[in-house]
């Protein structure tokens, strides 16, 4: 090699400095093309929606009047009136208190739980309890919320069926209207966490717990540490999903209690539509329809987080 020469390769036609980069991206716009239709449709039916009640969180919107017409933005007015009202406190407890025992705990423990039991049953006695749990599934809701009402109602089919034994009849909707609500929401929903955990059971292999059961592991010994942590994931995915279904349930609630009796039952979704159809107030409904939105963030935040591997 004589001196003076360069060494350097010759670069290929179109392979010059930052050519890299921009054939990356082109390359990752035209896998992106495909989705384009589903992120169109997520961005008008699910993010739209969502930036329109930020912003309406923010006027003074009306259903009836001058504000209906025109509404003016009022910047931070229906937070600030909304944390000094004072069934916002009450409502915000109550959301909590349905969202945690009817569905964290009553809808996931008792879905998780009949999964189990169904996969130990005969196929005859699998298929009449998955129908039995899913047929309140499939009602559509209102006419779920009927079934309910009549069930827990004075004269209704619980105190009918405890009159047989003598026990007194109880007003459940008047004396104990979020116990009754929440035991509606539980045996409406938990054939959703049914499904989800019998699916997952169906993918734990069986012989690592027969080694187990080998090695001496009981059962619950070896619920704990093998099956519930293999199905981990589904677990987190089912808290989430049921979680956030939970916490936007409006129509089993209004037509069972209406919120009442003295808002012992109004949840912020019928705080949110008494303030804006009942009272008018657009701009006041949407702003506790936003901190909903916040709450049903946080909780997904924390399952996601738990989704992670370790």
């Amino acid at each position: 090699m004589t001196a003076g020469t360069s060494t350097r390769p010759a670069l290929r036609p179109g392979a010059g400095p930052g050519h890299g980069n921009s054939g990356r991206t082109g390359a990752l716009w035209l896998k992106l093309l495909p989705l384009a239709p589903a992120i169109a449709l997520l961005g008008i039916f699910l993010a739209g929606p969502i930036i329109f009640s930020i912003y309406g969180s923010f006027t003074n919107a009306a259903l009836t009047g001058k504000n209906a017409k025109d509404p003016q933005f009022i910047g931070f007015e229906n937070y600030a009136d909304l944390f000094r009202d004072p069934n916002f406190p009450q409502s915000l407890w109550l959301t909590v208190l349905f969202v945690f025992a009817s569905a964290i705990v009553g809808q996931n423990l008792l879905g998780l739980g009949t999964a189990l039991l169904m996969n130990k049953a005969t196929k005859a006695i699998a298929a009449v309890v998955g129908v039995c749990v899913v047929a309140a599934w499939v009602l559509p809701e209102i006419v779920a919320a009927f079934v309910a009402y009549a069930f827990f109602f004075r004269e209704g089919t619980l105190n009918q069926l405890t009159a047989t034994v003598g026990i007194a009849p109880v007003d459940w909707l008047f004396e104990h209207p979020m116990l009754a609500i929440i035991l509606a929401n539980i045996w409406r929903g938990t054939a959703f966490s049914m499904m989800v955990y019998q699916a997952a059971l169906n993918d734990v292999p069986q012989e690592i717990s027969e080694s187990a059961m080998i090695d001496g592991a009981g059962g619950a010994l070896r619920l704990w540490y093998i099956t519930l942590p293999m199905i981990r994931r589904s677990i987190a995915t089912n808290l989430m999903l049921i979680t956030l279904q939970t916490l936007a349930v409006f129509t089993l609630i209004y037509v069972m209690t209406a919120g009442g009796p003295s808002r012992r039952s109004a949840t912020l979704p019928v705080m949110a539509y008494e303030e804006a159809f009942r009272y008018s107030n657009i701009g006041y409904g949407t702003a506790i329809a936003v901190v909903m939105i916040l709450i049903g963030a946080v909780f997904s935040v924390v399952y996601i987080r738990l989704l992670k591997e370790k």
